[in-house]
């Protein structure tokens, strides 16, 4: 299994959505996403990472709330957003910085 520093690194944007189990905006959030990984396929890579079960690295990228979406591209970080953002609103971000 890749770590995460590894994941982030590639030269493809990498989202990442810190979400929990128990979040109500975070589900509402989970159509959105695959809706853009069908769209964008191989140009970007969605992780999505449980903040009840990855403390340690939640508490690293300083998340406070779910969810958080933090879009990484060969290790660095471009952008990022924490609540409920519009399908299109995203698409239109990860291209930005592609």
């Amino acid at each position: 299994m890749s770590s995460f520093k590894e994941i982030i690194s590639k030269d493809i944007p990498v989202l990442v959505d810190f979400y929990a189990e128990w979040c109500g905006p975070c589900k509402v959030m989970e159509s959105k996403l695959k809706e853009v990984k069908g769209e964008l396929k191989e140009a970007i890579s969605i992780i999505k990472i449980n903040v009840d079960t990855n403390s340690q690295l939640a508490a690293k990228y300083q998340v406070r709330g779910v969810p958080t979406f933090i879009l990484f591209k060969n290790g660095k970080q471009l952008w990022r957003q924490s609540g409920i953002i519009d399908k299109n609103e995203l698409i239109n971000i990860i291209y930005k910085f592609s």
